[in-house]
């Protein structure tokens, strides 16, 4: 078991990644590619303390490597599901479950908007998870929205698997196999009624049975219904906890300033509190 899992692998989640290793407990950062993480598109970060004029990829390539170097582990993955079990977590990344002792949540600045007809749907023909859900779709038709970097990828596995594809996005993909088409719209639309029947791409109706949404992550409420949210963010008292127990926040999940050089400090308090919690308990 883990004693901390930190989902996120931005400036919060690799600062707190270093705290939890700088107390002796071992650390996991679970995370989606470092370039998918929107500061690393940012071409200069002019005010983070002692670092003028760096890029968002080099700072971030500097944190993960600071990070790798204290022996915190890394795995890329995306967070399906969390879930408190036995005074510790059990987490669903990807196809695999890892256990935990303490939860710390760096997973930025996520509205949590949905597709029309996607929460209605979930479960009734709409996955987050080509991975977990691809084999009860072969010889079918499935949509893949593809919402993260990684979605071009799932959906190239989903038509090894059998299935046949449909790629929705909103720009164009790179890395699809070309025997699978894509339809490009702004405005997209999960339908049916009991069941998924379609997906509409601004007006152009796109019968299948299933639909894969691929985001880089989860909102923290998808995460965790019973996360407490002030304003859309998570709550945190000055300790980065959250209402639940065990389970800490740090970073723009918690709201503003969004700053790299906020996010290191609360990275750095719950990666402490994280450790005090695994230590106690």
């Amino acid at each position: 078991m883990i004693d901390a899992a930190i989902i996120g692998g931005g400036p919060a989640g690799l600062s707190a990644a270093i705290n939890v290793r700088a107390r002796n407990r071992s650390a996991l950062i679970l995370s989606g590619p470092l370039l998918e993480n929107p500061l690393a598109r940012a071409p200069r970060v002019d005010n983070y303390p002692g670092l003028p004029d760096v890029s968002g990829a080099q700072l971030l390539q500097l944190l993960e490597g600071h990070a790798l170097r204290s022996g915190a582990q890394l795995r890329r993955g995306r967070v399906l599901a969390a879930a408190a079990v036995d005074g510790g977590f059990y987490l669903s990344v990807d196809s695999d479950v890892i256990q935990a002792g303490a939860l710390i949540l760096a997973i930025g600045a996520q509205r949590g908007d949905k597709l029309p007809g996607e929460a209605a749907l979930l479960g009734r023909g709409v996955s987050w998870c080509a991975t977990c859900d691809g084999a009860l779709y072969r010889g079918r038709t499935v949509a893949v929205v593809g919402l993260s970097e990684g979605a071009p990828a799932e959906a190239n596995y989903l038509l090894g698997m059998g299935c046949q594809v449909i790629y929705v996005a909103r720009q164009a993909p790179q890395g699809l196999l070309p025997e699978i088409p894509a339809v490009l719209g702004k405005r997209i639309e999960i339908q049916g009624e009991k069941a998924v029947s379609a997906v509409a791409v601004d007006g152009q109706i796109l019968p299948c049975q299933g639909v894969f949404v691929l985001r880089p992550g989860l909102a923290a409420a998808d995460l965790l219904p019973q996360l407490e949210l002030r304003e859309g963010y998570v709550a945190v008292d000055s300790s980065m906890a959250t209402n639940l127990p065990g389970v800490f926040a740090c970073g723009d999940c918690t709201g503003p300033p969004l700053q790299a050089a906020k996010a290191v400090g609360q990275g750095l308090v719950a990666g402490q509190s994280a450790a005090a919690y695994v230590s106690n308990h």
